[in-house]
């Protein structure tokens, strides 16, 4: 029995170390991943101890205090709605009253294609989670396509459907020597690509180059479209916070809509309402016809199911709540103006300080971009010298997010940006 049991304990501790070896295996190749390039610049931002300190890479709405906003109508909302819904689960497609008032955004109040039930939608995790449902429902539905993206482009664009599988090539957008649009490239891009291509497209305030197309241009760019078959997906992350006007804002996809394509849409309310942390969002998809659009919505619900079951409640209550109600939807309108017309403000003011001290180079661009982001034109190594010498914290690729500019900082801003760029 002894000689037993010393076998069993030798076999026992054999088991273990074995154990021991593969669980110490496990994770033992994982690396650490690299730092997001722009939540890397709020970090750093935030570990410096500099009283002249400026952000001007945040990707998000700051008064002319440098402060985050919550809007009025979002406050009267949660008064309204506080105490008076359960937590119950919303159904896989999220909120029906959000969505609809969301759609009428998109496509239009009176919209025939909202009329006839053509539109395929569901409440998504904002504008990325709709832009991640939509690359898994290319994949899933569309195996050998492949998706365009501008050049640049939103980083997490290249992310989002790299890991849903869907190879990706690359179109002309931003000239980086008139600081504007390369449209004759754009344009040759989408004649040379094989019919049917999908490509990503910006409604407005393209991210990071604040560079839009005019009326004409996407007119064109509808023309050619239709002409090669392809499909177009609009990214619309700043719908009235570009110009101030949701109808103007949402022009391009009128243009494509009045052209007769099929089209998707990823809608979100994280600036234009202020709801970053509320995750609310909205996938549309236009279909043929009703049948076709109940089809694909199944399949969308689907798509989420495994991967967050059931889009959050509170922030789509807060929406359906301003959109379905006259006296709040009138009181964001005029909300959203005063954000998008407080960073066309500073865009004019920054331009105007860097004329005034005499820099031989055109800044025009500054006030011919729109939306929230600045492509200044800025080299990388230049924005390492607004960092080190003047604190001063933005991306590399030399963005500048217009909502961290304030009368109070505007100044020293411009000041810092004519002596670095005096080096170019």
């Amino acid at each position: 029995m002894a000689f037993r049991a010393v076998i069993s304990r030798r076999v026992t501790n054999r088991s273990s170390d074995i154990g021991a070896r593969w669980m110490s295996t496990w994770w033992g190749n994982v690396e650490p991943a690299a730092k997001d390039p722009i939540l890397g610049v709020t970090e750093a931002f935030l570990a410096d101890p500099s009283p002249s300190k400026v952000n001007v890479g945040v990707g998000a709405y700051r008064d002319d205090n440098g402060k985050p906003v919550v809007l009025e109508c979002v406050r009267e909302a949660e008064r309204r709605i506080a105490g008076h819904s359960n937590m119950e689960y919303l159904p896989m497609g999220g909120s029906v009253k959000m969505v609809e008032e969301t759609l009428k955004l998109a496509y239009g109040e009176n919209s025939e294609f909202i009329k006839d039930k053509r539109i395929a939608a569901v409440q998504s995790l904002s504008g990325t989670g709709a832009c991640r449902l939509f690359a898994d429902f290319q994949k899933r539905f569309r195996p050998d396509s492949q998706i365009y993206i501008p050049v640049p482009t939103w980083a997490n664009h290249h992310n989002i459907w790299r890991d849903a599988q869907v190879p990706q090539r690359t179109f002309h957008y931003y000239h980086p020597e008139t600081r504007g649009l390369d449209f004759a490239s754009l344009m040759d891009d989408i004649k040379n690509a094989p019919n049917g291509s999908f490509f990503l497209l910006h409604a407005c305030a393209h991210n990071p180059t604040g560079v839009d197309p005019t009326e004409e241009q996407w007119g064109e760019m509808s023309y050619q479209f239709k002409a090669k078959g392809h499909f177009a997906f609009f990214d619309m992350a700043y719908q009235g916070f570009a110009s101030g006007d949701p109808e103007r804002d949402a022009k391009s996809i009128r243009i494509f809509l009045e052209d007769g394509h099929l089209i998707g849409i990823a809608q979100s309310y994280a600036k234009n309402m202020g709801l970053y942390g509320q995750r609310v969002g909205c996938l549309s998809v236009l279909c043929e016809d009703e049948k076709q659009a109940v089809s694909v919505k199944s399949q969308l619900q689907q798509l989420a199911r495994p991967m967050y079951s059931n889009p959050p409640l509170h922030g789509a209550l807060i929406v359906s709540t301003i959109l379905g109600d006259p006296e709040l939807k009138n009181l964001w309108l005029k909300e959203v103006k005063v954000m998008a017309d407080r960073i066309i403000g500073m865009r004019r003011a920054l331009r105007e300080n860097l004329e005034k001290l005499g820099s031989p180079l055109s800044w025009e661009h500054i006030t011919n971009q729109i939306g929230m982001f600045c492509y200044s034109g800025l080299t990388p190594e230049q924005v390492d010298r607004l960092t080190s010498e003047f604190h001063i914290y933005l991306t590399r690729n030399g963005r500048i997010s217009m909502a961290g500019v304030t009368t109070g900082n505007v100044g020293y801003l411009a000041n810092a940006i004519n002596k670095v760029s005096k080096s170019a």
